[in-house]
């Protein structure tokens, strides 16, 4: 598997939820339908997202899974899978948003890419 292209788009995905969220708290929930009265839950989640595609970005050309890289893996992986339950849940108790299917098979398909990594014995390339 292609590490290298992984984590980059993992971090452009992390990065672009993580820049709209810190931008456009107030839209995003309005949209959603979610009553806020101050948008800093909304700009604290865009700052963590925005930071987690930070990590990936730095981590790209790094060998993953290995001894060094098995963090970052963790990371993402618990990210994913518990992402991806959470949607899977919102989604099967009947959402009008078409956003939320796709982006629950966005993180389905991650948490399966990156339990692969996990899983299985890094090549570095010669």
């Amino acid at each position: 598997m292609n590490s290298k292209l992984l984590m980059t788009s993992t971090a452009v995905i992390l990065g672009f939820i993580g820049i709209s969220l810190t931008f456009l708290p107030q839209e995003i929930s309005e949209y959603m339908g979610v009553l806020s009265e101050s948008p800093i839950i909304f700009q604290l989640l865009g700052a963590l997202y925005f930071a987690f595609a930070m990590i990936n970005w730095m981590a790209k050309g790094s060998l993953i899974a290995g001894i060094y890289g098995r963090p970052i893996v963790i990371g993402n992986l618990t990210h994913f899978v518990i992402g991806a339950l959470a949607l899977i849940k919102l989604s099967m108790n009947g959402t009008e948003f078409m956003v939320i299917w796709i982006v629950t098979g966005v993180y389905l398909l991650l948490a399966i890419l990156f339990s692969y990594v996990m899983f299985t014995h890094p090549v570095q390339k010669k």
